[in-house]
């Protein structure tokens, strides 16, 4: 290539076959999930595609269901490293961030960082809605820029940075609900369902696949990061942004689209960050999927999972018991992706 000129873009062959590797890659990550967390495909495809939309996961779901193990599974098949952090009420922010320590050496005092559990490349919070508010907040920088600030220094976090923080939806005694501002910072919310019967018969015959006989990983960082980049590439029909537009101001309970259901439920609506989420997420979810483009189900899919958390439920709603789910099933009927 000549001095100043521009670089070429891969021709439709060139693309082609790097969908293709990165579909095998992510079709054989996919079936190693799921063999070791049994009966739940459509989680295993999710927690993919929001880590390819370069996305965080807030999972809700009771303890025993097998989070930890599933994202063992996951650092362990991109070799990554992985930690895990659990919330209690007494975790400072310093103990999730790191802090600086006053080292005295030749009669010199010095400040010297040590970095907390954050500086990893797949973190577990455990119980997240068990910390405090203040050290949930100590997560808002690392989670959206990728940085942690402490005294006047800003350390970079290692890349991938990837999030996935739990919460017990059934137990809320000693609980510190996460506020609006955080749970935007999570790309989806993934319910993690109690098993049938031949899943619990299956896990208790040892079939479940143990994550640490796998050889080699089966995508590495320089993978990661090409498949990355396709999926933030891969088209999207132009009627398919207009629906999702409408949905998403339908949202509002003062749009004069808003729903029946919208108006009864919602405080406040999605926002365009929250659609620009499930945008992410369906090119992720089309990129596991074995797809070039984004199909209408991919985007529907995403819409579920982006949108659940972001509406905000007037008290009337929360204190009966509703959730996001149902009015974001009555948005997608009224304004089907097609």
């Amino acid at each position: 290539m000549t001095a100043g000129a521009e670089p070429t873009s891969p021709s439709a062959a060139e693309l082609e076959r790097r969908l293709e590797r990165c579909r095998i890659a992510c079709e054989a990550l996919g079936r190693h999930l799921e063999a070791v967390h049994l009966g739940d495909p459509a989680l295993v495809e999710h927690l993919l595609a929001a880590l390819l939309a370069d996305g965080h996961v807030l999972l809700e779901g009771a303890p025993g269901l097998g989070k930890t193990r599933l994202l063992k599974a996951l650092a362990g098949a991109l070799d990554l490293e992985f930690r895990r952090v659990q919330g209690t009420p007494d975790l400072l922010p310093g103990d999730l961030t790191g802090s600086e320590l006053l080292e005295e050496d030749d009669g010199r005092r010095s400040f010297r960082f040590e970095p907390g559990p954050v500086f990893t490349q797949v973190l577990l919070f455990d119980e997240i809605n068990r910390a405090t508010p203040r050290t949930q907040s100590a997560l808002l920088e690392a989670m959206e820029e990728r940085q942690v600030s402490v005294g006047l220094q800003a350390h970079v976090l290692p890349e991938p940075f990837f999030v996935v923080a739990t919460q017990n939806p059934i137990e809320l005694e000693g609980t510190y609900p996460l506020p609006e501002a955080q749970l935007d910072r999570f790309l989806f919310l993934l319910r993690v369902e109690v098993p049938d019967e031949e899943v619990v018969a299956a896990l208790l015959r040892g079939e479940a696949r143990d994550p640490e006989t796998l050889e080699a990983p089966l995508l590495d960082a320089d993978g990661l990061a090409e498949a990355r980049r396709l999926a933030a590439d891969l088209p999207v029909a132009e009627p398919l942004l207009e629906t999702l537009a409408r949905l998403t101001l339908a949202s509002h309970p003062h749009s004069e689209t808003a729903l029946p259901e919208v108006v009864e439920s919602v405080a406040w609506g999605v926002s365009p960050r929250g659609a620009q989420a499930a945008l992410r997420g369906a090119r992720g979810l089309a990129l596991v999927r074995g797809r070039a483009h984004v199909a209408p189900e991919d985007l529907a899919d995403a819409t579920r999972a982006a949108f659940r958390h972001r509406l905000v439920l007037d008290y009337e709603a929360r204190s009966s018991g509703r959730d996001g789910d149902a009015i974001v099933s009555a948005l997608l009927r009224r304004f089907p992706l097609h």
